[in-house]
């Protein structure tokens, strides 16, 4: 499978494409996936996309604090976490929420976790993530570290760590690659290049002719992938684990995507952006490209799009039952969880804000 990364090497100036935008599939480079597995991409996408759309609803409806939307970038986020094994580890940003369902998060967290409530971000049991990560480029740090202790303990695991192009602008960024090479650590880096780190488009944080080819620089391979193929982005990232178990060190992907809606809710990607430049992109949707190839090889018709949104609604409307049912965090907590014993100077505080605002007993305490 190393290969792959000789054959599109990113001094090459070459990106891996395997589905092409009429649903076209390149049968040399495919990966081995049985035919019933492919139908199910759709599904997860179609779930992801109804999730992502229910919460923007519920953010503008002021059931949801700031959201952040990963429309357009769901083959990227499928294909990767498709191609992880059971006992690989991922540190995701904050808008891999595709990622976190696939490999097993409750979709009730994630939406408490963008409802402000920390339940959100305990991670039940036996499904290796990292909560979710804010500060840009931070996790990629955690996830080095992490690499390195199972490879320091002779473990099999690997550790796929997700950010966006925003994020390798950051120190962050190239000490983790700096290191990662160095201890050969087996880590796979996702870059999700979706053209804006928020306002900022990509030609304005690197004079690089691509993301990938920093790998060289750092000693390993990196290679550059169509990040709505849903096959190229699996096909690269299986490469990517199976050369890092087998002790071949780390490896950069560069999923180019594009970013169909805003930043965050927070955000008006209309000042930046035209809507000519959108729809441009639209015409290559991770879904519809899937959706065709499924088509033409007769693996899905209407009544199973039908019934995988009849059924991808139904999963959500139940997630956010869930989550809105859980009690809202108190003032309390913003004490609690740091330490294993509350320092002196935090119990202090905690007991002006009791003594100022008399609080009803935390159950969760």
């Amino acid at each position: 499978m190393n290969d792959l990364f000789k054959e599109f090497d990113p001094l090459k100036d070459k990106m891996l494409r395997i589905l092409d935008e009429n649903g076209i599939l390149n049968e040399q480079l495919a990966p081995a996936l049985p035919d019933g597995k492919v139908p199910d991409f759709l599904r997860w996408m179609l779930l992801a996309r109804a999730a992502d759309q229910k919460a923007l609803n519920l953010q503008r409806q002021g059931r949801m604090g700031t959201y952040a939307s990963l429309l357009g970038q769901e083959a990227i986020q499928l294909g990767s976490a498709a191609a992880m094994g059971a006992d690989d580890w991922f540190f995701p940003s904050y808008r891999e929420l595709l990622v976190c369902i696939y490999r097993g998060l409750p979709l009730s967290n994630v939406y408490l976790y963008w409802m402000g409530n920390e339940i959100g971000s305990r991670i039940p049991e036996g499904v290796n993530m990292f909560p979710f990560s804010v500060p840009v480029g931070s996790q990629i740090l955690h996830a080095v570290g992490a690499a390195w202790a199972a490879k320091l303990q002779k473990r099999k695991i690997v550790v796929a760590v997700y950010f966006g192009d925003g994020a390798t602008s950051e120190g962050d960024f190239h000490e983790g690659l700096n290191f990662a090479g160095v201890l050969r650590a087996p880590v796979v880096f996702i870059c999700q290049n979706n053209q804006y780190a928020i306002s900022v488009p990509l030609r304005r944080q690197t004079a690089a002719a691509t993301i990938a080819q920093k790998a060289v620089a750092y000693g390993f391979e990196g290679i550059r992938v169509d990040g709505n193929d849903v096959f190229a982005c699996y096909a690269a990232t299986k490469a990517a684990f199976d050369k890092a178990r087998a002790g071949g060190g780390p490896t950069l992907i560069e999923a180019v995507t594009y970013r169909l809606g805003a930043h965050t809710t927070s955000d008006d990607p209309l000042r930046y952006r035209d809507d000519s430049e959108v729809e441009q992109w639209r015409a290559s949707d991770p879904l519809t490209r899937l959706e065709k190839y499924l088509r033409a090889r007769q693996l899905i018709n209407d009544n199973f799009v039908a019934e995988a949104k009849a059924e991808a609604d139904a999963r959500v409307e139940q997630a956010v039952t869930e989550a809105e049912a859980v009690e809202p965090p108190a003032p309390p907590d913003l004490f609690q969880y740091m330490f294993k014993e509350m320092p002196a100077s935090l119990k202090e505080q905690l007991a002006s804000l009791t003594e100022l605002f008399p609080l009803k007993e935390n159950k969760r305490g």
